[in-house]
């Protein structure tokens, strides 16, 4: 039996074990410069890194790391062992300096850069975050030192998801401290982003998954039918967990908890094979670090029991796509959570406030809270009633949508909608206390009732640009709101009236309706929402001058990271599509044609056999020659990919060429697709050549 609270953390370099392992005036300056910020000396370095290098050796290490977050989405990471040199009489020292800690030196040449480097301009830098606790990783490598590092360029530019983050963090603290400062607080002196991001994923049987060159190359299925099955009788759905999967869940878990990951709640989601993990709120910064150990270490525990996670947002056609929802609110390191409404949120003027705020920076950078969801597998997946549509909205509930009507039309919200009790109607059961508002499982950006989440953000992708956008834009609409309040004469009056314009300038953003519903598309398009339905659309929003003001002002982006960024995104999408395009040509043309072409020719053979007995063989030559045509439409469908593959290689503007791939590459294989999917139900299931969707969900 797993004891958690002994294993909880024990691959972790926690405040605890600093406190033991480091001096304690040493450790009274490292947990200062944590919590505001600042720099140690390179002597207090060396003392850390010491203690750092013994605690990982007591557990086995025997080597390091600066585990970084690069442009690719996924992390990073290059050891070294903790040996210098033999001493004199040959024994071998182990070291690790506080240089090595701070700073490491991994080759930048080879990871997006967007322009920022040339290719033969290789120095970039790791630069310790000291906010995010060293671990420890145990893998069949063996076991290393992780430590949270910061990546970027010789030139300073930022070159990871890291690097920004924490830009936005420092914005939104200092904006956010001025506006509880106005309300009275002056013993708070730090606000805090907290996330907590779901995880979804799909395990798959590793023998089957071996078998299909779509899942190995692409993460998804790229040809396959519909399975007779697929979640219509919602019976999944937090459904009792297999065996096998309870098996690699409860592995999963230990894993996690030993890394210090909170992971708190699993269970089978709505499609077949599909499950979800999420954890307890943490800070941002910290919270995406550990996002990414949840999907290295789902990746690498799925082997031991012989299944494969597949982490993209649409592995499975027809059937449920994953999303990771991006739990976000704002703390003091007093304790108060900015976004509790309290027991009166109509009287909660400072929450009031902050709502308002929330609302004007939704309102006013739809878009790129939009593009900070876009990756190419959230495109098979956003609006697609299964999933928020690209227009972006707020959920307020009915008691706050009801507080916000009241300001609006009068200036004041002197009733409060009650949240009442629910009456079950069972003696034996407890009448319950309601919240105050229902769920709205269709809206992109909801109040759940102490925080909002975020339900765009794709399943493989990282929560760190989500986070780091809404940290930016949020402190904008702080430090406009702070600029005008700091100096109004009768602060009351003007705090009151600032609700009321925000408001009432931006009521537009909030829909508390059926967001997949056609009649809301028509509605949002009415009141001026952005509709930003593809990636390669999204990645415009990037460098508007709106944008580059925003970024910039805070120094969370420079504009010539910004243009960086959005190159890198037009390459990861023709990329993508690329492997995608040319998996489908190489799995069409060496696999399914060819198995088709052998059953015709047993059907052909048939149909000769019965002929010449003077058996008429109607039934078979029909289907002979539906199959035979479908085959043909088959091949037409496969030489237009391969023609305009061969096109999109000349095309040499990165935007140009993302452009022709969602243009016309995609929807040459989505009908290169559907053609093979219509051959797969007609087709002897012995001569199919890859597992069927039945096989890869229902079959774990």
């Amino acid at each position: 039996m797993i004891n958690v609270e002994e294993i909880f953390a024990k691959n972790v370099f926690t405040i605890g074990k600093m406190k033991d392992y480091l001096p304690g005036e040493v450790f009274r300056d490292v947990k200062k410069v944590i919590d505001q910020g600042g720099e140690l000396t390179i002597a207090e370095a060396d003392i850390v890194a010491k203690a750092m290098k013994d605690w990982a050796m007591e557990n086995g290490a025997t080597h390091y790391t600066h585990w970084f977050q690069p442009l690719t989405g996924i992390t990073a990471e290059k050891h070294d062992s903790f040996i210098t040199h033999p001493d004199a009489e040959g024994f071998m020292i182990m070291d690790f300096s506080g240089r090595e800690l701070i700073k490491g030196e991994p080759d930048a040449s080879s990871f997006p850069s967007g322009g920022l480097r040339a290719t033969f301009e290789a120095r970039g830098y790791t630069a310790w975050d000291i906010t995010s606790p060293a671990f420890l990783k145990e893998t069949a490598a063996g076991v290393f030192l992780c430590i949270p590092t910061a990546f970027c360029a010789y030139t300073g530019e930022a070159l990871d998801k890291k690097t920004p983050l924490l830009r936005s963090m420092e914005a939104i603290n200092i904006q956010a401290l001025r506006i509880i400062r106005l309300f009275g607080d002056d013993k708070s002196k730090k606000v805090t982003p907290m996330v907590g991001p779901e995880q979804e994923y799909f395990l798959v049987d590793a023998q089957k998954y071996l078998k299909r060159r779509d899942l190995i190359f692409a993460g998804r299925t790229l040809f396959g039918a519909p399975a007779p099955k697929g979640h219509e009788m919602d019976d999944h759905y937090f459904g009792d967990i297999r065996e096998r999967i309870g098996a690699f869940m409860k592995d999963l878990n230990e894993e996690l908890w030993k890394m210090g990951v909170t992971a708190k709640t699993q269970h089978n989601e709505t499609a077949p094979a599909q499950h979800e993990l999420a954890p307890i709120y943490e800070t941002a910064n910290i919270a995406v670090d550990h996002n990414q150990i949840v999907m290295e270490t789902m990746k690498r525990v799925a082997v031991r029991h012989d299944l494969r996670c597949l982490l993209h947002e649409k592995p499975f056609a027809g059937v449920n796509g994953s999303g990771k929802h991006n739990n976000w609110s704002l703390n003091t390191d007093t304790g108060t959570n900015l976004l509790d409404p309290g027991e009166t949120p109509n009287e909660n003027i400072q929450f009031l406030l902050i709502i308002a705020c929330i609302m004007k920076a939704v309102d006013t950078h739809a878009d790129l809270l939009r593009q900070s969801a876009s990756d190419v597998g959230n495109d098979h997946r956003l609006g697609a009633f299964e999933a928020p549509p690209a227009i972006i909205s707020i959920f307020l509930g009915e008691q706050l949508e009801d507080v916000v009507r009241q300001l609006v039309e009068t200036g004041s919200a002197g009733s409060l909608k009650e949240s009442g009790k629910l009456m079950t109607g069972v003696s034996t059961l407890p009448d319950l206390i309601k919240d105050a508002t229902d769920r709205n499982r269709t809206s992109p950006f909801a109040f759940t009732g102490n925080k909002f989440e975020f339900r765009m953000t794709g399943s493989s992708d990282s929560v760190a640009s989500p986070n780091t956008t809404l940290n930016a834009i949020v402190a904008e609409a702080f430090c406009e709101a702070a600029d005008i309040l700091e100096n109004a004469e009768d602060f009351d009056l003007a705090v009151h009236d600032l609700i009321k314009k925000y408001m009432f300038n931006h009521q537009r953003i909030i829909f508390n309706g059926n967001s997949y519903s056609e009649e809301w598309v028509t509605e949002a398009e009415k009141r001026g929402l952005p509709n930003i339905t593809t990636m390669v659309e999204a990645v415009e929003t990037l460098t508007t001058d709106k944008a580059v003001a925003l970024y910039e002002k805070f120094q969370i982006f420079t504009r010539a990271e910004l243009t960086a960024t959005k190159e890198i995104l037009y390459d990861t999408y023709s990329k993508t599509l690329n492997i995608e395009a040319k998996t489908m040509i190489d799995m069409a043309s060496k696999q399914i044609i060819p198995a088709v072409m052998r059953y015709t020719g047993e059907l052909a053979y048939t149909v000769n056999q019965l002929n010449a007995a003077g058996i008429k063989a109607t039934v078979q030559t029909e289907l002979l020659k539906e199959i035979t045509d479908h085959l043909i439409i088959m091949q037409s469908y496969l030489n237009r990919l391969k023609e305009y593959e061969n096109i999109a290689f000349t095309i040499p503007d990165n935007r140009a060429r993302a452009f022709y791939y969602k243009d016309k590459v995609k929807e040459a294989m989505e009908l290169l697709r559907v053609s093979a999917d219509r051959l797969e139900m007609m087709v002897d299931i012995t001569y199919w050549p890859i597992p069927t969707y039945g096989d890869l969900m229902f079959e774990v």
